[in-house]
């Protein structure tokens, strides 16, 4: 049997539950979202004079929930008109409308007995072959699909998504004994093509395989700086971004979880566990105490840390007070910073002789032995086990990776030495002569499964640029950028300068890959894997020249810059775009011209300019422009001033789209470009579009003129801006810019409706941008910038 989900339902309308139904919306999913219908009014329902029969009271569950998907942060929707895709309802007058849908999600209440009354009942609705799983966090999959239906059982499974679903990459996959093996390779695939996740495997155990030890490894961190007289602040301080885990480390992630849903999952674990294992799950009468007193973390105000006006204050656990946080002094942390990556900074740590050291490897000795020990148990394999743990925790190595960056043999010296128990995974590695659990079978990944090594299984869309260029080589490369022949006749144009900032080295590498391209190349796409796309032009450089008075090097620069632009838009092969995250400034300049834009679905894409005091000065106003005249159909009179408005507010105010679609929204992408869900198929997707637009015999775009607003539309543009000076919103400096940008956008002061050609506009974009540089004020904008990370408004 062939499986498609056209049609979802999602059963419980709490934040998960909602949150789910707004990811399913934002691919296109139409989802239809049930919860219980109440039986009490609220005095607002009895005043409308609603009784309890009344739809609107009935739905109140999910109507309330569909309004605060619209109001949440982070965003659950990544367009607010996908809202239009959710249809609420109860489970008293539309449980029957299930016999229409192809996957059904429960994400009700953690109670084994609720969800098997409410499985009973779709049990009897639910057309045959329809999937049915559920979001639980740990209550076993195969005790909910006891007395179901055999067609039940075998299409039943676990889907554990990770909050906030729109964002977290990992979902667990949990099959029962008796789920068809073709529906856990369906949900499998559509999990990583369709959801755009990162699927792990896991087994009916104990909160899964993230839950469990991520809770573990926070207790045993707990129970570390408790015995050693560490405060929280302190262990935050090291147990965050400098080995690899988020900025919320330890405690902050506690508080943002919410200790009681925190002690609700530890003592899910303890339940089904005997001995040492139990005993690091018992409850702690710190959070005991801390629940009690209502002290819950982010949603109730307070944590382990209290926010007081401005200051963070954290919980001294002897006194239960609120004291100014410290952060570990150690002389390991000044060695740390100078180590690569969070592995070498992690060996650096995790083996110091003082405070950080003792804290890191107590805290991490038991939660690597812990991992091997589950390893069989909770997954298959150590791979499961590591994604896991990247993908819900956002640990930059997983616990295996973690272990060969310390050295196996290394640390499993000192674990014994201490007396600590080896697991007989970790000693059947050593045994058979490896030393690292990860290695390599003819360039590609592969882990070790117990006996040998075998390689690591990757869908064909996820396409590793650091191990495909160790594979395959690359074509060139300088400091900047790298030219990578992706196979199939399509060449990869790859960014690798810091924040991938434009500079002349990338320049000089566009201009040499569309040169390679147009003679020996179907296509070109312009994609990385860094952090972000590209966070704009390298603004240190442009800072120095400017300070320097050296105004000719700075009008070379743009100039060049204009003009490897018009390259990727009029090169004769196509060239593919493949933004995501932060694309800003002159990222979005590289974007405009392209023939294809690829985004991913988290693409934050804008013309950012103005923050630093300047304008776009790579062809960004003009992209803008004829992005928007692109969009709109032919035969149709354009009204100019509308778009010279919507351009002119686009860039005046800096607007940054929250996702993809957002982005298309507001024209930095039109309607023939794409969307990845899955930001680890970007790149073959931005691969597939150069491909199909070879095949389809793509041409050049011929160079035409513009029609512009001139001076009547000018005097308009300014208007608009004069007033927010007027009414003290912008500064005179803001102004200064504003009137700038207007007399670009509008093409100077030729009559309305003039025809100019695109070395014109550049023309006037170079000059505003170079008059905007030299400028004392801008100059310190920028000089903030780069110290502070944030505007300046002077």
């Amino acid at each position: 049997m062939s499986y498609k989900i056209q049609k979802a339902a999602v059963l419980g309308s709490g934040v998960m539950g909602s949150g789910i139904a707004a990811h399913l919306a934002n691919i296109g999913i139409p989802t239809l979202l049930l919860d219980i219908a109440p039986k009490e009014l609220t005095d607002a329902e009895i005043a409308k004079g609603f009784t309890v029969d009344s739809k609107a009271v009935k739905n109140r569950f999910t109507n309330g929930a569909m309004q605060k998907l619209l109001k949440q942060k982070p965003a659950p929707l990544s367009a607010k008109g996908n809202l239009a895709l959710i249809t609420p309802g109860n489970f008293e007058d539309d449980l029957d409308k299930l016999k229409d849908v192809d996957w059904i999600i429960e994400v009700i209440v953690e109670n084994l007995e609720i969800k098997k009354g409410l499985f009973e009942k779709i049990d009897a609705i639910r057309k045959p072959g329809t999937i049915i799983s559920s979001n639980t966090s740990g209550v076993s999959i195969n005790a909910m699909a006891e007395g179901r239906s055999e067609d039940f059982q075998a299409h039943f499974l676990g889907t554990h998504f990770f909050n906030p679903p729109r964002y977290l990459k990992l979902l667990e996959v949990i099959p029962s004994n008796t789920t068809k093996p073709e529906v856990v390779s369906f949900m499998q695939q559509f999990g990583e093509d369709v959801l755009g996740k990162g699927v792990v495997i896991a087994k009916d155990t104990p909160n899964f395989i993230a839950n469990r030890i991520g809770t573990y490894g926070l207790l045993v961190t707990m129970q570390e700086m408790i015995a050693r007289n560490y405060t929280v602040s302190e262990v935050d301080s090291v147990t965050g971004p400098i080995i690899g885990r988020p900025k919320s480390a330890t405690f902050r992630t506690l508080d943002v979880v919410g200790l009681d849903t925190f002690i609700h999952v530890a003592k899910n674990v303890y339940d089904q566990t005997t001995g040492e294992e139990q005993a690091v799950f018992e409850e702690s009468p710190i959070l005991k105490r801390m629940v009690e007193n209502g002290w819950l973390g982010a949603k109730s105000g307070q944590g382990f840390f209290k926010k007081e006006g401005k200051e963070i204050l954290q919980l001294n656990l002897s006194t239960l007070q609120y004291e100014p946080p410290k952060k570990l002094a150690a002389p390991s942390l000044e060695m740390a910073k100078q180590a690569k990556g969070p592995g070498g900074k992690l060996k650096t740590l995790i083996y110091a002789n003082d405070r950080v050291g003792e804290l890191l490897w107590n805290s991490f000795a038991p939660t690597l032995i812990y991992s091997a020990k589950l390893t069989g148990k909770i997954a298959d394999d150590i791979l499961a086990i590591d994604n896991a743990m990247k993908w819900g925790f956002g640990w930059a190595q997983g616990p295996f990776e973690m272990w060969d960056a310390i050295g196996v043999e290394k640390s499993v010296a000192k674990m014994k030495e201490e007396g600590r128990e080896i697991p007989a995974f970790v000693t059947n590695l050593l045994n058979n002569g490896f030393t690292t659990f990860y290695s390599e079978i003819e360039g590609d990944l592969a882990y070790f499964n117990g006996t040998e090594y075998v390689k690591v299984p990757v869908n064909e869309k996820a396409i590793d640029l650091r191990r495909y260029k160790k594979k395959h080589g690359v074509i060139k490369s300088n400091s900047g950028a790298s030219l990578i022949d992706l196979g199939d006749g399509v060449a990869l144009l790859e960014f690798h300068s810091q924040s991938n900032a434009i500079g002349l080295d990338i320049i000089q590498m566009i201009n040499f890959a569309i040169d390679e391209v147009e003679k020996n190349y179907k296509g070109l796409v312009i994609g990385n894997q860094g952090k972000n796309f590209c966070v704009g032009a390298n603004l240190g450089m442009i800072l120095m020249e400017a300070q320097d008075d050296n105004i000719f090097e700075l009008d070379f620069v743009i100039r060049a810059f204009q003009q490897a632009m018009r390259r990727i838009k009029y090169s004769v092969k196509p060239v593919v775009a493949a933004p995501f995250q932060m694309t800003l400034g002159g990222g979005a300049e590289v974007c405009l011209p392209a023939a294809h834009i690829q985004a991913s679905a988290e693409t934050y894409i804008g013309l950012v300019e103005v923050g630093v005091g300047l304008i776009p000065g790579g062809g960004g106003n003009i992209g803008l422009y004829e992005k928007f005249l692109k969009g709109l159909p032919n035969g149709v009179d354009m009204d100019y001033q509308a778009i010279a408005n919507k351009v002119f507010e686009t860039v005046a105010l800096a607007k940054v789209s929250t996702s993809g679609e957002e982005a298309r929204e507001n024209n930095f992408l039109d309607f023939a470009d794409g969307i990845s869900v899955n930001p680890d198929h970007l790149i073959y997707d931005a691969k597939q579009a150069a491909l199909a637009l070879a095949d389809a015999g793509y041409t050049a775009p011929i160079k035409k003129a513009v029609k512009v607003v001139g001076a009547p539309g000018y005097a308009t543009l300014l208007l608009g801006a004069q007033g927010m000076y007027d009414s003290g919103f912008i500064s005179e400096h803001d102004l200064k810019i504003a009137k700038k940008l207007a007399y670009v956008i509008a093409g100077g002061l030729v009559p309305y409706g003039t025809e100019v050609s695109e070395d014109y506009l550049l023309n006037l974009e170079k000059e505003a941008f170079l008059s905007l540089v030299a400028d004392q004020k801008s100059q310190m904008r920028m000089q903030h910038m780069l110290v502070k990370g944030k505007p300046l408004r002077n």
